[in-house]
């Protein structure tokens, strides 16, 4: 049976390894296709490759090297840090403020006609986006280990870019002037900025509902097994809510 178990779960780290090249090819997928270069004529193409450079991307990447990460912490029997306790907040901050900043109009509108801010912006999508992903899935010890504290961490994400694709979506003003080419003629840009927002506001909605399905799992698993180490909570007596009294049975 140890045997078989131990085959089990090399395949399982197999399997996950192998999504890592899948990751990468998403990546590129944003980057070098026609993806890329129509996400500098049209807002919406541009919303497709933010979700491929945020999400799909960074999330198969980070569940690639999960059972490495889980197998090295556990090898070296990682104890919880001052910086363990702060990666998983640090790590949403950067995510989300990237996220932020480059969709402010002076910075969304220099990407196209820039290499250089072009390449920091897929550069900062992916990196903050593995190192978000990486803590969700699979955060050092401490703190930040319990699902639910990673389920607060993926709802205030959720926020974000909900706030941000509805800012999009119900604006009556086109924000990027630098995307008013000859290219709009079925829509204005003003409609492709409402359906770039569109995309974002729903395109992310698959990926964080899957995410804390699997999160709210875990902790249900977790309150099941009655394990202090696991649910990171000593075990307490329970107490009756009467006190007993001599003569009664």
């Amino acid at each position: 049976m140890d045997v078989v178990h131990a085959q089990s779960i090399s395949t399982r780290r197999l399997t996950a390894a192998a999504l890592v090249p899948v990751g990468l090819a998403a990546a590129v997928l944003a980057v070098i296709s026609p993806i890329g270069y129509w996400a500098g004529q049209y807002i919406w193409v541009r919303a497709i490759q933010d979700l491929l450079l945020c999400f799909a991307a960074p999330m198969l990447i980070a569940y690639g090297v999960r059972s490495w990460l889980a197998g090295r912490l556990a090898k070296h029997a990682f104890r919880p840090t001052a910086w363990s306790r702060i990666s998983p907040v640090a790590a949403a901050a950067a995510f989300n403020l990237s996220c932020l900043v480059w969709h402010v109009p002076s910075f969304f509108d220099a990407v196209p006609a820039s290499v250089g801010a072009q390449l920091a912006e897929q550069a900062l999508y992916l990196g903050t986006g593995i190192w978000f992903w990486v803590q969700i899935f699979c955060p050092h010890p401490g703190p930040w280990q319990s699902p639910l504290r990673r389920l607060g961490l993926l709802t205030a994400t959720l926020a974000t870019w909900t706030v941000l694709g509805m800012a999009l979506v119900f604006s009556s003003n086109a924000f990027y002037p630098a995307y008013v080419n000859s290219r709009h003629h079925a829509m204005t840009v003003l409609d492709d900025q409402q359906v770039g927002g569109a995309v974002l506001w729903m395109g992310m909605m698959p990926f964080f509902v899957s995410v804390g399905v699997l999160l709210l799992t875990a902790w249900l698993n977790e309150e099941d097994s009655g394990n202090p180490a696991v649910a990171g909570a000593p075990v307490r007596k329970r107490a009756w809510g009467w006190a007993a009294r001599s003569g009664l049975r």
